[in-house]
């Protein structure tokens, strides 16, 4: 799919969740709509309907969403659930390759407090250990800290900025561990740029507590974890 700010091509599938039956599920994107923008977000553009193929249970799941390298967050287009949806195909995992992560379980985002603890449990998930959370969050702006970890996370509706994210890899610098940055805004085009020269994970989460990643750094952590 083509940002429509930049003109940027992307590869994107959606996030998968598990339905209450215990089957995979994940939001049938619809092939050919151009992805929007997302300049403001409201509480009901944030879900949409999804029908389970294998139960027919319907729910409400997580817009699926896109961080581009230009700094802009997509909101990706889900065909109706009126619509007929092919049955999924099963593809046997080899059995050399390693157990998959199950699935990530999201907190809500109402306030800044849940944004942290959102991406605490979101890096507990990638297999880092004993991550805490600070009281108040102190003047270096490390909202968590856990063994070969530092992570900042930005609740604010703005993009971070370039100067937050080489502090975050400053505080990382000198302490030899990874830094790891989410934003709720996404980032700015300096800061996204920053970040993949010092190969910072930048992550974006939306209001349902699922961090996205943006960067090539981000995708290399989600595959191979710490």
């Amino acid at each position: 799919m083509r940002c429509p700010v930049c003109r940027r091509q992307h590869r994107y599938a959606a996030t998968t969740y598990p339905c209450p039956c215990g089957a995979p599920l994940a939001p049938p994107l619809q092939r050919g709509a151009a992805p929007e923008p997302i300049t403001h977000r409201t509480w009901t553009d944030d879900w949409v309907v999804v029908r389970c193929d294998a139960c027919g249970r319907q729910d409400q799941w997580p817009q699926p969403e896109l961080g581009c390298s230009c700094g802009a967050v997509l909101r990706i287009p889900v065909r109706p659930v009126s619509a007929p949806a092919p049955l999924p195909v099963h593809i046997p995992v080899p059995p050399t390759a390693a157990p998959p992560r199950p699935a990530f379980r999201p907190v809500t985002i109402r306030t800044a407090r849940d944004a942290v603890t959102a991406a605490a449990l979101y890096l507990k998930w990638l297999g880092f250990r004993d991550v805490l959370q600070s009281e108040a969050r102190p003047a270096s702006g490390i909202d968590l800290r856990g063994p070969g970890l530092v992570a900042q996370v930005d609740p604010t509706t703005r993009p971070a900025s370039l100067r937050a994210v080489e502090c975050l890899w400053l505080n990382a610098l000198s302490s030899s561990v990874t830094g790891v940055y989410f934003s709720l805004a996404g980032y700015t085009k300096d800061a996204r740029a920053r970040g993949d020269d010092l190969c910072i994970p930048l992550f974006v989460m939306d209001l349902t507590g699922t961090p996205q990643p943006v960067n090539d750094a981000a995708d290399e952590l989600v595959a191979t974890g710490p």
